[in-house]
């Protein structure tokens, strides 16, 4: 078996670089993934919301920030995903803020990488090519995010739009969505990933998991099919994601995330479900903390804070700094 090349998340100079003035590049993030990432994920204001609006939520977002020391901040693209599942949407979809406008106009006091997400069916080809020659490449990363489903109708294709990177911007680090549930039903998911990677992806988000054993499963098949080929398996970053009413329980699992039963069950008869689900996300960081470093994969984890209630944020923050410790970093 051939030994896999040195780590390289994204093609082009391995030398990571840095602009004037800014923390680490994106590059320099993910090569040190071998230690655990930590990555913090927001969803942009209401496309309603006024420049004062935004402003204010991104003074109050770096603020909390600020102790984290989290290596990058994810910024969402939020999609119209009705086509995905025939039963009521539990929450209303209301459209948000282009995250790359967002972080170009208000999250300028941000000297740490940012992670874009592109759900890049919404795009013409011109607009997503234009955002990936004015991108700065030091600054910014993406993950390209396909349909949500077969049948919708999009201006650009996943293929397509990492083919626009290949041809405009491959310095781009640019990662892939990976969905444990999915290997759950066909046992493929990490083929999938292998596509995504040949295509260009130099890391993986995963959706929010509650499932260890389908992250595991999903992680151990990925590891060992990149070693069979003799390919470097690139960092795959978990998604956590607090819990806190059951009306966002009944939106996890509209979204396709599996909540196991007794999980389903704690959640459902807590005092503070809430409470509940921060310690299980905590015990699933704990356990997978240890699994990746047990199996030599590159590994990161992305703490979300998606609501507007005070409660859930202060959970969210929380528990980033929880995650923190586990993966033995000092306090900022």
């Amino acid at each position: 078996m051939s030994v896999p090349p040195p780590f390289s998340p994204v093609d082009g100079p391995a030398t990571p670089t840095s602009s004037p003035g800014t923390g680490p590049s994106l590059r320099h993030v993910l090569a040190g993934a071998t230690r655990g990432l930590l990555l913090f994920g927001i969803t942009p204001p209401r496309a309603s919301a006024t420049n004062e609006q935004a402003r204010e939520i991104a003074r109050l977002t770096l603020a909390r920030l600020d102790p984290l020391d989290v290596d990058a901040l994810v910024l969402y693209d939020i999609d119209d995903e009705s086509d995905r599942n025939p039963d009521e949407r539990p929450f209303p979809y209301l459209p948000t803020m282009d995250p790359a406008v967002f972080h170009a106009a208000h999250l300028a006091g941000w000297r740490r990488p940012a992670i874009v997400y592109r759900c890049v069916g919404k795009y013409p080809e011109p607009e997503l090519r234009d955002w990936l020659r004015a991108v700065d490449t030091d600054r910014v990363g993406g993950v390209f995010v396909g349909a949500s489903s077969g049948s919708k109708q999009v201006h650009t294709t996943l293929p397509r739009a990492h083919a626009l990177r290949r041809e405009t911007r491959p310095d781009l680090a640019v990662g892939g969505v990976a969905i444990p549930e999915r290997h759950t039903r066909g046992l493929d998911e990490h083929l999938r990933m292998l596509t995504k990677q040949e295509r260009g992806c130099g890391f993986f988000v995963s959706q929010v998991i509650y499932d260890v054993d389908a992250s595991k499963s999903m992680v151990s098949d990925y590891h060992y099919a990149c070693r069979d080929r003799g390919v470097t398996p690139r960092p795959v970053v978990f998604t956590l994601s607090v819990c806190g009413s059951l009306r966002t329980l009944a939106f996890l699992q509209w979204l396709g995330v599996r909540v196991p039963r007794w999980l389903e069950n704690a959640l459902r008869h807590a005092d503070d479900p809430l409470a509940e689900s921060y310690e299980q996300c905590l015990a699933t960081a704990r356990e997978l903390v240890t699994f990746c470093r047990r199996l030599g994969m590159p590994f990161g984890f992305n703490v979300e804070s998606v609501s507007n209630r005070k409660l859930e944020i202060d959970a969210s923050v929380a528990l980033a700094a929880r995650v923190r410790d586990l993966l033995g970093r000092p306090s900022a």
